[in-house]
């Protein structure tokens, strides 16, 4: 079942938990399966509610297909991969950031609180344009070329 997401009163932009079922998890998980649980638990949470994760993913995607699409070495697809990993995992960090400030101030505004929010997406926006610039470097080379050679 999906996380209850509603609106904060403070701000309409910003998604807040309202409930989950989640049972015991504030204490250390029994198993390596609930250890697993919590974390598709939070990635299923970004996906969900955060616009931009889904956004990273969909690129992410599409510059994995698209190096498999031109038969790149297996090392170029193997640099996408771990470029496009790290934008989602800063992502996930950076959604982290966001909830846990928000609990701490109580969604009202604080100065340093800014500053941590700000700071966590200005790592999301540099891992992303290092991907794109390393993505832009292996796939258009050879797509330029199969393009060129239909004409």
């Amino acid at each position: 079942m999906p996380p209850k997401v509603s609106s904060s009163p403070t701000n309409n932009s910003l998604p807040t938990l309202v409930s989950k079922d989640r049972e015991l998890s504030w204490q250390i998980a029994s198993n390596l399966f609930v250890s697993f649980k919590y974390a598709w638990a939070g990635i299923t949470y970004a996906f969900q509610t955060q616009r931009n994760f889904r956004i990273h993913v969909a690129v992410c995607a599409l510059a994995i297909g698209l190096s498999v699409f031109l038969q790149l070495e297996t090392v170029e697809v193997s640099i996408i991969f771990v470029t496009s990993g790290l934008v989602l995992t800063l992502e996930l960090v950076n959604t982290s950031i966001e909830s846990i400030v928000d609990l701490t101030v109580k969604q009202s505004y604080h100065e340093l609180a800014k500053v941590a929010k700000d700071c966590a997406a200005a790592a999301v926006l540099v891992s992303a344009l290092v991907a794109l610039l390393v993505a832009s470097t292996l796939i258009l080379p050879p797509l330029a070329r199969l393009i060129l050679s239909r004409f």
